[in-house]
């Protein structure tokens, strides 16, 4: 599933070609993914010019001047640049036609989403609820540890919480607790301070480091460009159950949270 690094790699992808450009045509292929595509897409997009590519947690904003559009790429999503004319593939649901280039939507699993804001995109319901994102000012250790104070869920489903910080997933929560040293099991309230200023510098530092070298590359995911993202090459401990753990040579592990797989070192992470 496309997480923060990947979403923020499609998206700096993808708007050098397309802001600042007029859309002249939406192709609809495919009118249901997650919840119905708008049908008069073309109605409100033909002839508006793309303002701005922004994202929030998971989701890209198309930003025009009489609203916002809403893509989420959900579980194997995917947005590329294309030229003019080219010929759809399968599961390519949607194409964004601008001057220049085609913005093209394909979701194999079709989880994904494409909804219409309009110009109040802060009350969307999938939005208003979200925390901080995880690489700004406001993702603190100390807003962590407040939050947590009266937490007894495991503190890896603490932190991929879309309320508490935005965009976490699986893969960059279990490389960021095994940065720092943290049991994925330990329980939220039951970590300090000190040891939660370490995570928030973990996570920053592994979701920058996730986005300059084009997110991860799992199944499905692959970059604006089409171009895949190379982190799964320096991933530690995500999907390496029985694998030796890389700090001190012991069999990693792996346990089921909220029915992910959460894979740890036992003997590392306390």
């Amino acid at each position: 599933m496309p997480e923060l690094p990947e979403v923020e790699t499609s998206r700096r992808g993808i708007s050098p070609h397309i802001v600042d450009q007029k859309i002249s045509g939406v192709v609809l292929r495919h009118h249901q993914l997650r919840w119905p595509i708008p049908s008069n897409l073309l109605t409100l997009l033909k002839n508006r010019v793309l303002l701005a590519v922004d994202r929030r947690a998971k989701y890209l904003l198309l930003r025009f001047e009489n609203g916002t559009l809403l893509i989420h790429l959900g579980m194997s999503g995917s947005l590329r640049i294309c030229e003019l004319g080219d010929s759809p593939q399968k599961h390519d649901h949607v194409d964004f036609e601008f001057q220049h280039c085609l913005l093209r939507y394909k979701d194999p699993r079709r989880f994904g989403a494409i909804l219409w804001l309009g110009e109040a995109p802060q009350e969307c319901p999938l939005l208003s609820i979200l925390g901080p994102e995880p690489l700004s000012e406001e993702f603190t250790a100390e807003m962590l540890y407040e939050q947590a104070k009266n937490r007894k869920i495991p503190v890896k489903q603490f932190i991929m919480e879309q309320k508490v910080v935005t965009g976490i997933g699986n893969i960059y929560a279990t490389e960021a607790l095994f940065s720092a040293k943290i049991s994925p099991i330990r329980a939220a309230n039951n970590i300090s301070l000190k040891r939660y200023q370490l995570l928030v510098i973990a996570i920053k530092k592994i979701l920058e480091e996730a986005i300059k070298q084009g997110g991860t590359t799992l199944k499905d995911f692959v970059g604006g460009d089409g171009k895949p993202g190379y982190f799964q090459q320096t991933l530690h401990v995500y999907g390496k159950t029985g694998e030796l753990c890389p700090g001190c040579d012991k069999p990693l592990t792996s346990v089921k949270l909220a029915a992910r797989n959460s894979v740890y070192c036992s003997h590392c992470q306390h």
